[in-house]
């Protein structure tokens, strides 16, 4: 259609209210079981907005519309409800649709008219402004000019829109003018997103655009500020961010206006695309960009790193330097390992000639065997005890301590170690190495060898695993050893005291006997053990003069008050563990009513007739009358004066002689059980028909033993 050319100008007097009065105090965050952060359709939902009651602060909250597919969350309660797409937290805005014509424009009966903007962050009291940065100010339309005008008439913008012109001549004298977009395109105001009208202009001005008003109702992207602060959110033009609103520190990103794990978390730089090219540290915070080593340059561009001669030859310098250090450090320590060795290689020789060493090689030269198989290497020892661990330990006694091994062949072994490196212990040492290589006796534990390469000397035994009698006889609990075992341990231990006085070709006198020192093995068979204080008499001697050592209770008082040993000082001591193992008492610690020592009690009580007041309640229970006769025996030999006293050989008979006794006792009733017996099967088989092998096949396995020990073997 054409028309007279007339410019038409359309001149909009728009007002928008300001909202300079809103404000938004800030909460304490979401109450608990509010979901952090809560989502509607493809929208998340960050607190301080929220969908449900309690889960946002004041002004923030939203509506999910569930009924659609897919839901959709809304802003505004004035009956036109806005979709909100997009909340931003970093920014403080939200992204809104608002319908586009939202400015009703009233006509003033020719095209010129105003209207007041009514949409979103309009009004006095709301919590959210209109952007001022990311909006923009549309006009549609042909030839048509609008203004947006404050509250007070001041002009805050304006913008015009214009339509190209055709002239048409029909003669020199008339001219049209056809308005190309002419009915085309609306007539509106809006208030939209910067850059949507670039992105639907085309789509507006198409020709095959027949619906134009339907055009003006589509939505259109507004962006609007918010504020949570104390204090009046700032006008348009300032930045609502300018009100009081949190934000993440640098380097952080999350939801500022929560704690712990939903709030404000690091950022990791270096997992992010394009920050560095180079060697990348993240920070609390941030990030530390460096070109790799041997390189130099600028890190945070692609190929800002260049390989630097530089550090070749650096690389170079120091490797050459360090390998100069280590030969020369290679050099200083293999100086002082040689150093070390020949100064330990110089020790054991000293320690070897110190520790007599040719002395023991000359006392068991006799046999060139033996002689190189009792001088064990240190560094055996150590691998047999794992350097003398603590746990090795056995225990210990007035001459060491004692550590279990095994040694290369695979024997177990007990090893002694001298607690202090004295001249005295170092006698002792070799003195007891002298006495149990000329020493080979059921009775007394076997010395395996020595070790002299150290201060400390160290010997080798067997071990016997069960322990000390001390352990077994006063043990926890009323009963202890039986009163048979106890008799045969007292036998088996005269028999090794007799042997070391008597069948040796020089006798040997113990000078510490006591329970302490009487091991036993696993059938509880004794071992004489400990000759650190033990001292050789010549056979052409009965007696000599040494300084006084052994165990309080045990020992001899003349040897305590004169100083002099003899074989009847271990006579005395013997008799003292024959009392304890009478008793049960120890005699280094018990006392009577009266004051008196055990020794002094025992023989006052045996000669009074009232012994049962001092011995043992198991041996009373178990013994008989050999009890007795061991009492007797035990009080002859604890004599004042050395020649009451017998000799071990004597003891040692006397042990045999009781002990065979109450075998020969125990043999006859054995005896009387298997007659009747016997007799007991007769007269079964006679009533039930039995045949006698079934019937007098009743022997037990202690019987059949003893039985058996009468014939020999």
């Amino acid at each position: 259609m054409v028309t007279p050319a007339a410019a038409l100008l359309l001149l909009l007097m728009l007002q928008l209210s300001s909202c300079t009065d809103a404000q938004v105090g800030g909460g304490a965050g979401p109450a608990p079981g509010c979901p952090s952060p809560a989502t509607c359709g493809d929208v998340t939902v960050p607190y301080p907005f929220g969908i449900s009651d309690g889960c946002f602060l004041p002004g923030f909250n939203l509506t999910c519309d569930r009924a659609r597919n897919p839901p959709r969350l809304l802003l505004g309660d004035d009956g036109t409800p806005r979709e909100v797409t997009e909340i931003s937290l970093v920014n403080s805005t939200v992204r809104a649709m608002d319908t586009a014509g939202a400015v009703n424009v009233t006509y003033y009966g020719k095209p010129e008219g105003n209207g007041t903007w009514r949409g979103l962050g309009s009004g006095k009291d709301s919590t959210y402004v209109l952007s001022e940065r990311d909006n923009q100010f549309v006009v549609t339309g042909c030839n048509v000019q609008g203004v947006l005008l404050g509250d007070s008439g001041n002009v805050i913008i304006g913008c015009s829109s214009f339509c190209s012109i055709r002239d048409t001549w029909i003669n020199p004298v008339f001219k049209f003018l056809d308005l190309e977009y002419t009915g085309r395109l609306a007539t509106a105001v809006r208030i939209a997103e910067r850059g949507w009208f670039d992105g639907v202009a085309t789509q507006m001005l198409n020709e095959s655009a027949t619906d134009v008003s339907a055009s003006s109702r589509t939505p259109v992207p507004v962006v609007l500020e918010w504020a949570v602060a104390s204090t009046p959110i700032a006008p348009p033009g300032t930045g609502a961010a300018d009100a009081g609103n949190s934000s993440c520190p640098d380097g952080y990103d999350g939801n500022p206006y929560l704690a712990g794990d939903g709030g404000c978390q690091d950022i990791d730089e270096c997992a992010l695309p394009g920050k560095c090219f180079g060697v990348c540290t993240n920070t609390p915070g941030a990030y530390v960009c460096r070109c790799p080593r041997g390189a130099r340059g600028n890190p945070n561009i692609a190929n800002g790193c260049v390989k630097s001669s530089l550090g070749l030859s650096i690389g170079l310098g120091v490797g050459s330097g360090a390998g100069l250090l280590i030969i020369a450090l290679g050099a200083a320590f293999l100086t002082r390992k040689i150093k070390a060795h020949r100064r330990a290689r110089m020790l054991k020789q000293k320690f070897f000639k110190q520790n007599r060493g040719h002395l023991l090689k000359q006392l068991v030269s006799q046999n060139a065997d033996i002689a190189e198989r009792m001088i064990i290497p240190l560094a055996e020892l150590e691998k047999a005890t794992n350097n003398f661990d603590k746990d090795r330990e056995l225990g210990g006694g007035g001459h060491g301590t004692v550590y279990k091994g095994i040694l290369s062949d695979l024997h177990v072994v007990a090893i002694k170690k001298s607690n202090v490196a004295i001249q005295r212990e170092i006698d002792e040492f070799i003195n007891e190495v002298a006495i149990l290589s000329q020493i080979n006796h059921r009775n007394v534990v076997r010395l395996f060898g020595c070790c002299l390469e150290t201060e400390v000397p160290l010997l080798v035994y067997e071990f016997i695993s069960n322990g000390t009698l001390y352990n077994h006889l006063h043990c926890e609990g009323p009963t202890s050893l039986p009163w048979e075992h106890r008799l045969r341990i007292a036998t088996e231990t005269a028999r090794a005291l007799a042997y070391l006085h008597m069948a040796v070709s020089i006798p040997v006198v113990h000078r510490d006997v006591k329970c302490h020192n009487i091991l036993l093995d696993g059938s509880l068979t004794a071992k004489v053990s400990d000759f650190g204080a033990s001292r050789c008499i010549p056979p052409d001697q009965t007696r000599v003069a040494t300084a006084i050592q052994g165990t309080l209770g045990y020992m001899d008082p003349m040897y305590y008050y004169t100083g002099r040993l003899t074989e009847k000082s271990d006579v005395y001591s013997f008799g003292v563990v024959l009392i304890e193992l009478l008793t049960r008492k120890k005699p280094y610690l018990y006392r009577s009513p009266e004051d008196d020592s055990l020794i002094a009690q025992f023989t006052s009580l045996l000669a009074q007739g009232n012994l049962s007041h001092v011995l043992d309640p198991q041996v009373m229970e178990e013994g008989g009358k050999e009890v007795n006769e061991i009492a007797s025996l035990a009080t002859i030999c604890v004599k004042l004066k050395a020649e009451d006293r017998p000799t071990m050989r004597q003891v040692e008979m006397t042990l045999e002689s009781i002990q065979e006794s109450l075998q020969q006792v125990k043999l006859r009733s054995v005896g009387t059980k298997i007659s009747e017996d016997k007799q007991t099967a007769v007269t079964l088989r006679t009533m039930e028909g039995r045949s006698s092998k079934e019937s007098t096949r009743q022997y037990s396995l202690e019987q059949e033993y003893l039985l058996s020990a009468r014939y020999p073997r």
